[in-house]
């Protein structure tokens, strides 16, 4: 006869709910990061080559 099994701490789709869960996480924080760059210093995003030169007449 085998002995007990220990039951696993978190069942494997609990797992797989909890593991896509904190990348969700991680996502949101990096967005939220990236928004908040681009909310404080919003012409960092536009490469200068972009940008046009008027000319002085």
């Amino acid at each position: 006869m085998e002995g007990p099994t220990a039951e696993p701490f978190v069942d494997v789709d609990k797992g797989i709910c909890l593991a896509f869960l904190s990348l969700m996480c991680v996502f949101l924080l990096v967005m939220m990061v990236r928004c908040a760059k681009l909310i404080v210093d919003p012409y960092m995003a536009i490469p200068t080559s972009t940008w046009e030169e008027e000319p002085l007449d």
